[in-house]
């Protein structure tokens, strides 16, 4: 009896000390968020005089500010298109791909994945000089078809990577069961392969769309033109030699953080089941 009760008592102790770790977590992670928020409606003078996180007056007006001022418009529609490009053009690309190494036997097949692979220790910024002197040769620099280019090829290794693991667990009934129905190699994707692949493509969307929504470096190198600049870009409108206007800046990071969380949530479902793609199969 003392034994049944000793075991109990542990679990329950291993329990509480796991949420209370986890939830010491969720504190550091959520709270940097919530400061930025609150800072927001905040003035120049209080945000770092008042101690409290709750700003005694909210003023709104600072949203209308930021937008204004940072000409987020512009900004915030070449965002959301190469976004959008980007994320299509991988999961086509990607998806193509990994399927195509997953269930198709070619020479050097192996190979050309091990290559693939390989670009994933390779950081983006390694890779600046060689992408810059080769948009110069192809007259593709400062252009926003350009960055949508090296942006895909970001992307591209992890995204196919996570497809081809999906794929290889992927009953080949199904493909069978399609072959005779009629369907094609590339009908088979399109109807079987992509519809089971939504969780994997969910990730791939949402960490995609995060990775180019938050660029900014390899904009500043590719871009001379500031029409062509994304979101980011208009952030540093609030930074100055020597005063940077905080509310204005909280407002345009919350505004910048909105689109990209609103993604977020509306793949959430689908995240874990990404994650831990294939385990169903069997």
């Amino acid at each position: 009896m003392k034994t049944a009760v000793y075991y109990k008592t542990k679990k329950i102790t291993i329990n509480a000390l796991i949420h209370i770790f986890l939830l010491t977590m969720v504190v550091v992670c959520v709270f940097p968020l919530l400061w930025m928020v609150f800072s927001s409606f905040k003035t120049q003078e209080t945000i770092f005089r008042d101690a409290s996180l709750i700003p005694r007056e909210f003023h709104f007006e600072n949203y209308c500010l930021a937008w204004q001022q940072g000409g987020f418009g512009r900004y915030f529609l070449n965002s959301i298109l190469y976004t959008a490009s980007v994320v299509i053009g991988i999961i086509i690309v990607s998806s193509l791909a990994a399927y195509a190494f997953s269930r198709f036997r070619f020479p050097g097949r192996k190979i050309l994945f091990i290559i693939f692979m390989a670009a994933m220790m390779i950081p983006v910024p390694g890779s600046f000089v060689a992408l810059y002197v080769l948009l110069n040769k192809l007259h593709l620099r400062d252009t926003p078809f350009g960055y949508i280019l090296c942006m895909i090829s970001v992307g591209l290794s992890t995204s196919i990577f996570l497809l081809k693991t999906f794929f290889d667990k992927m009953p080949r009934e199904l493909e069978d069961a399609a072959r005779i129905d009629g369907c094609s190699k590339l009908g088979i994707w399109w109807h079987v392969a992509l519809p089971l692949a939504r969780p994997v493509l969910a990730v791939v969307v949402v960490f995609n769309a995060l990775n180019v929504w938050n660029e900014y470096i390899l904009a500043l190198i590719i871009f001379d033109s500031r029409k062509f600049m994304p979101l980011q870009v208009a952030l540093q409108t609030f930074r100055g030699e020597f005063v940077t206007n905080y509310p204005l800046l909280m407002a345009g990071l919350t505004i910048t953080a909105l689109p990209i969380i609103l993604v977020y949530l509306l793949m959430q479902k689908y995240i874990v089941k990404g994650v831990t793609s294939g385990a169903v199969f069997g």
